[in-house]
């Protein structure tokens, strides 16, 4: 039996998330609290990301430092009319990234192509698409979901008088690319607050920022400004931003008639000031009170106009505004009226230059969204806000066009979508394309005008996944009865497949079935026709990349993320290679334990609380996926009322009937007939670990539990 853990928890600070943050004492609002307190989400930034949906809580896409230049470079190509290349990956996260940015270039006007690996060609830019794109007078190249670790191939770019942005999300290596312009959360100091976005989020902020350029207030250097009573003297409040972030912030205080204004910082900081106050009259009259009438102040009056966008603020004070603030709830920091002010402000901005309602920022959520599951991505911060917004997208009549028709083929359309089918089900179809050597095909599904013919796509990609899947199967029987005694050559640290049978296109997939089996690292290794090619995938909280990028003397190229990474390796240095991984697996330290074998229990819910009530809380931690596991929930003395073996042939599940506050709920324990009557049976009282599923069948939703483990009443301890 597994192993039931269940972590402890201050009853101070369920309760003050449940006040605080849920503003409810409805007991399964309390669960919620519990819950997130479990998981470590305590914190107001990170439960924000819990409860809201909203668009307005993703980071500004100024945040990175080199987004201004970026979106320069690319609107002096508009003006030049220059030819632009956007080079992408193979996968899923690099096609989503190059059709995002290859959309709105074109929009734009641009001469714009797209390239990404194809067939046996390598991962990242390569000398033959820089020389094709030089000689045909290209002078902008843009990497999406790769390039940081290409630093020869962009200097030798550099040399064709090609300019380039990277665009990407792999961890840099020591030396990164020079004379570039570079947009990745995981370079140092890049001032983006969160690192863990897919490429397609990097390609979204870029084309998000290109959207603000086209408003008057891009670049342009502005104050907001509060002035507030004290006792016997005024605050005066300012914030200084530009492109809706913030620069820089004073506040003075100051007693009238005491202090002149040339002996505070206002002048300098005011000087050149485009200033704007909320309700123009009275903050006036308070800087009269302060300075005289012979001091004029350049003010403009936002409530006004802000009131036109956003109607429910127009006869609120900021003070008012300060007690309504959400984003303010979420805020460790005392909230202050300008705080309030900058708050009401960035909203007015984003809704007047960003429409979050049009078709193309919904198709492109939808993209990375499926970029985000595709590549693992952990499912914190504004991830959860991707998804939400393109799994709420997904199930609305508005869905991309090519992923209509592939949603079709896979048996979808018109069904609730879920971040699971998603990963389990979308993902795999397009990433196929790529594993096959046929990314371009997926990048048509996204490109073609013609309905019928991106039917006829999705009907290919349908074929290419069904081939990956044999693919699949075929290496593992070539590779299963071996892949036991590998890890005692790697100290139990990691096991090192090299098998040339096995296709390029599925080692990753292989790898991570064989870490699933052996539980550690793993590193599977083929070969081309031109080279050795191999990809690792990790657990135990070890960055594999960092392995890597340990033998990097060794192999031609190589990239990643902590957990997953590829490279290129010369046939003839493969036996250097294992040798050195043997070495280093000595070194190998997991920093987390082996939690294959552990339930997490979520919460233990008494009978009365297993009800349908329980949903609203299972929804508001959607979506589930890497870094938000899937619930647990615990249920302790409950009576089997009866019991049935199911199967189509050997019998070999169990259907459980409870029963629970005079009501009987089935309960489906898969793989599990051996043990009734032996471990248990009909009458017993019983402890077990189980989810809640909504069960659709002809229209009619009802509830299921799926049980995970179960022993009888007291006798499975909980750590």
């Amino acid at each position: 039996m597994a192993i039931w853990k269940k972590k402890s928890v201050a009853k101070e600070v369920v309760q003050q998330i449940s006040s605080q943050y849920l503003n409810s004492k409805n007991s399964y609002d309390l669960i919620l609290a519990s819950i997130l307190a479990r998981r470590g989400i305590t914190e107001g930034e990170d439960i924000l990301f819990y409860l809201e949906s909203d668009q307005r809580f993703m980071h500004n896409p100024f945040l990175f430092n080199s987004m201004e230049d970026a979106v320069d470079r690319i609107l002096d190509a508009v003006d030049e009319n220059e030819k632009v290349l956007i080079f992408g990956d193979r996968d899923v996260d690099g096609i989503t990234s190059t059709i995002v940015l290859y959309e709105k270039l074109k929009s734009m006007g641009l001469d714009v192509q797209y390239k990404v690996p194809t067939n046996d060609e390598t991962y990242g830019l390569s000398y033959e698409a820089i020389d094709d794109f030089a000689e045909k007078g290209g002078t902008l190249l843009i990497t999406v979901d790769c390039g940081i670790a290409n630093v020869k191939e962009i200097a030798y770019a550099n040399e064709k008088n090609i300019s380039v942005i990277v665009t990407d999300h792999h961890n840099p290596q020591e030396q990164i690319p020079e004379n570039t312009i570079i947009i990745n959360p995981k370079v140092e100091e890049c001032g983006y607050p969160f690192k863990d976005i897919s490429g397609c989020a990097v390609s979204y902020k870029l084309v998000k920022a290109l959207e603000f350029a086209k408003c008057p207030m891009y670049k342009q250097e502005i104050c907001l400004m509060n002035v507030r009573p004290l006792n016997d003297s005024y605050a005066i409040e300012c914030i200084k931003l530009e492109n809706m972030s913030e620069k820089s912030r004073i506040c003075e205080v100051i007693v009238p008639g005491v202090v002149d204004i040339y002996n505070t910082r206002l002048i300098s900081f005011l000087s050149g000031q485009q200033i704007f106050v909320w309700d123009l009259p009275v903050q006036k009259k308070m800087l009269t009170d302060l300075f005289g009438k012979n001091i004029e102040f350049n003010l403009m009056d936002l409530r006004s106009e802000i009131a036109k966008v956003i109607p429910q603020v127009a006869n609120l004070s900021l003070l008012r505004l300060k007690d309504l603030s959400k984003i303010a709830r979420y805020n460790q920091k005392e909230n202050t009226e300008i705080d309030s002010f900058f708050n009401i402000f960035i909203s007015y901005i984003q809704k007047t230059v960003w429409d979050e309602k049009s078709e193309t920022n919904i198709f492109n959520l939808q993209l990375v969204a499926l970029a985000a599951m595709a590549d693992i991505m952990p499912l914190v911060n504004e991830n959860r806000i991707f998804l939400k917004q393109g799994i709420a997208s997904l199930n609305s009549d508005k869905i991309k066009p090519g992923l209509e028709e592939l949603l079709a083929r896979l048996g979808l359309l018109g069904k609730k979508i879920t971040s699971r089918d998603i990963a389990w089900k979308i993902v795999p179809a397009l990433n196929a394309t790529g594993r096959l050597g046929e990314p371009e095909t997926a990048l048509k599904l996204f490109t073609e005008p013609d309905a019928r013919n991106r039917d006829k796509i999705a009907e290919r990609i349908i074929y290419l996944n069904q081939q990956r899947k044999n693919m699949g199967d075929e290496a593992w029987k070539c590779i299963e009865p071996k892949i036991f005694d590998i890890p005692k050559q790697y100290n139990e640290k990691l096991c090192v497949v090299y098998e040339p049978k096995i296709n390029r296109g599925v080692t990753g997939l292989v790898a991570s079935k064989i870490m699933g089996v052996c539980k550690v690292p793993t590193i599977v290794i083929t070969e081309t026709e031109d080279c050795a090619i191999g990809s690792a995938r990790s657990n135990r909280g070890f960055c594999i990349s960092e392995l890597i990028s340990s033998c990097s003397d060794l192999l031609t190229k190589h990239g990643g993320h902590n957990f997953a990474a590829g490279f290129n390796l010369e046939k003839e240095r493969i036996p250097e290679f294992l040798q050195r991984l043997k070495e280093l697996s000595r070194t190998i330290e997991f920093p987390e334990e082996n939690t294959d074998d552990i339930i997490e229990i979520a919460a233990e819910l008494p009978e009365k609380y297993i009800t349908k009530e329980i949903l609203s809380v299972i929804d508001k931690i959607e979506p589930y996926g890497n870094g938000n596991e899937d619930l647990f929930f615990l249920a302790k003395n409950v009576l089997i009322k009866n019991a049935e073996l199911m199967g189509k042939t050997d019998k070999s599940h169990l259907k459980l009937y409870f029963s629970i506050c005079g009501i009987v709920w089935p309960g489906v324990y898969w793989n599990a007939s051996d043990r009734l009557k032996k471990d248990f049976d009909v009458g017993d009282r019983v402890d077990f670990i189980f989810q809640m599923n909504r069960n659709i069948f002809n229209g009619a939703e009802n509830l299921q539990l799926t049980i995970y483990d179960l022993a009888k009443s007291g006798e499975h301890e909980i750590i």
